[in-house]
């Protein structure tokens, strides 16, 4: 990426969006919230909120500016390169997640994501992922769309909006997507968050357990209910008095 690409990228573009939100969020209920919550909440279920553009595009660069270094690439180690073998075969999985981000029509984004929880998102169509939980998958995301609103924990993205690789590649997306994947990609950050995903998940099953506990308990059966009071008041020796 050259440096023209990225005082492009980031000084006007990134900027831009930054800059919109926060005229948009000015004096609402929203000034002031994490701007993960003001992306979520602006989202409204597919139903999009005047700032919700502004929003996820800002969270969506700050995502991909982390997902690099320089003298980037390779492939990961431990934990990651495991899940990666487990769920794609081999690390060949670059090639479909090359794939994903020179076909998504338009502009967009194509994400490794690690999708630990099925989907519960209205008015929208998004890949459903039913058998496939707690596993890695490679998904694309049309325009400011983001897996993080499919309940998704995103790892890697590569920016396919054609401000993101013009300057330095013309019409060579692919270039672009093989290049960035070969010298840009922090694997190591890559892989912190997979950690972090699979704690919220599992803190997640942890919550969804105790609240399936409670609402059984709650749900004792009435009937039940009075059998057991009645069996221990006959346990109970009665006082009698004449």
């Amino acid at each position: 990426m050259s440096r023209e690409t990225l005082e492009y990228h980031w000084g006007e573009h990134h900027r831009g969006y930054v800059e919109n939100m926060n005229r948009q969020i000015g004096g609402t209920e929203l000034d002031g919230l994490t701007l993960e919550d003001i992306m979520t909440i602006t989202y409204n279920k597919g139903d999009f909120l005047s700032a919700f553009n502004s929003a996820a595009q800002a969270w969506s660069n700050d995502f991909l500016w982390e997902t690099m270094k320089p003298d980037g690439g390779g492939e990961p180690s431990g934990d990651l390169l495991e899940l990666i073998k487990r769920d794609f075969g081999s690390f060949e999985f670059v090639e479909e997640f090359k794939l994903a981000a020179s076909t998504q029509f338009g502009s967009g984004w194509a994400w490794l994501a690690y999708k630990a929880n099925r989907l519960d998102v209205g008015n929208a169509v998004n890949p459903w992922p039913s058998e496939q939980d707690n596993k890695l998958g490679v998904v694309k995301s049309p325009n400011a769309i983001n897996p993080l609103l499919w309940d998704h924990c995103p790892l890697l993205s590569i920016d396919v909006w054609e401000h993101a690789y013009y300057l330095d590649f013309q019409n060579r997306g692919a270039d672009y997507i093989s290049i960035s994947m070969e010298k840009l990609v922090s694997w190591g950050a890559v892989g912190s968050r997979l950690e972090m995903a699979k704690a919220q998940a599992a803190e997640r099953e942890s919550e969804e357990e105790r609240r399936k506990r409670a609402e059984e308990e709650e749900q004792t059966p009435h009937s039940e209910a009075t059998k057991m009071f009645l069996e221990s008041n006959l346990q109970t020796p009665w006082l009698l008095l004449f």
